[in-house]
């Protein structure tokens, strides 16, 4: 048996109920693939979209739905290092990516305000230009559940608003090209566990700033997504289903009881109708 072979099996005998079942959940609970689809799986080269790779591979060889997959993978400006242990790692797990330069590194380096967010918005741009122009309707991207729960935190805390990370998304500048997120319902403790499991070694965060910080975001060596990595992994030994309490609690929204809200460009204030109550 392949080396590559051993590891596919890790993922569907080993964390069969940590992984595999996991993602195909979401796929499932969000009908993130129909038929006839051409997705590009966008491979940024760490632990969670090789890991979203495999999956597909599994999910073509045995899934009943036709539809095809382009293994996508940007060079935003990796430094040789970085670039050739993605390959490397893309041979090693049998994953026939396609790679396409871009000097987005280049462009965000100097900026100093939020140059991350920047860099995340034409990173997309690129991706959703590249999948068009090979034909894809969607672009995968390896999200994890602990993603979602640190960005429902993150806008609560930081941005003053209730918001999630959804688990598929139509683009608004691409049209009739849509985003999704199959490892939705899948652990980072998991990917961590499994990588370890076949003794993998992918790319860590290889964007510039972490050439001269310990993390990016802030310049003050920590990141706001990295505080709440740290909060969520305090309160789970608390409570261990506080993660998913959290999540529930996005999906559980009783608008009763909720002060304000928008739809679109509709806003709503609970006193909008509360007089007529007594009517």
């Amino acid at each position: 048996m392949e080396r590559y072979q051993e590891i596919e099996r890790t993922i569907i005998k080993s964390y069969r109920k940590e992984i595999w079942q996991k993602f195909i959940q979401g796929i499932k609970e969000f009908e993130m693939i129909q038929e006839n689809d051409k997705i590009a799986v966008c491979i940024s080269g760490g632990k969670d979209s090789m890991l979203m790779a495999k999956c597909f591979q599994e999910l073509k060889r045995h899934g009943q739905m036709n539809f095809e997959l382009v293994f996508l993978c940007m060079n935003p400006g990796y430094n040789e290092m970085n670039k050739q242990k993605i390959i490397d790692n893309s041979k090693l797990l049998n994953i026939p990516i396609i790679m396409f330069e871009t000097d987005i590194f280049n462009r965000v380096v100097h900026i100093d305000d939020h140059p991350c967010y920047l860099c995340a918005r034409m990173r997309r741009g690129y991706l959703y230009e590249k999948a068009k122009e090979l034909g894809c309707n969607k672009i995968a991207l390896g999200h994890h559940f602990d993603d979602v729960i640190e960005t429902i935190l993150m806008g609560m805390f930081y941005g003053a608003q209730m918001q999630t990370m959804m688990p598929k998304v139509k683009s608004t500048s691409h049209p009739g090209m849509e985003l999704i997120r199959p490892l939705y319902y899948v652990k980072e403790a998991n990917i961590i566990n499994w990588r370890e499991k076949n003794n993998l070694d992918f790319i860590q965060c290889a964007c510039r700033f972490t050439e001269h910080y310990t993390m990016c975001d802030n310049n003050d060596g920590k990141s706001k997504r990295e505080e709440m990595k740290k909060l969520i992994k305090d309160l789970r030994k608390i409570y261990s289903n506080i993660d998913i309490n959290i999540f529930r609690s996005v999906q559980n929204v009783n608008l009763d009881t909720i002060i304000s809200y928008r739809k679109g460009d509709k806003f709503y204030h609970f006193l909008d109708d509360y007089n007529k109550l007594e009517e």
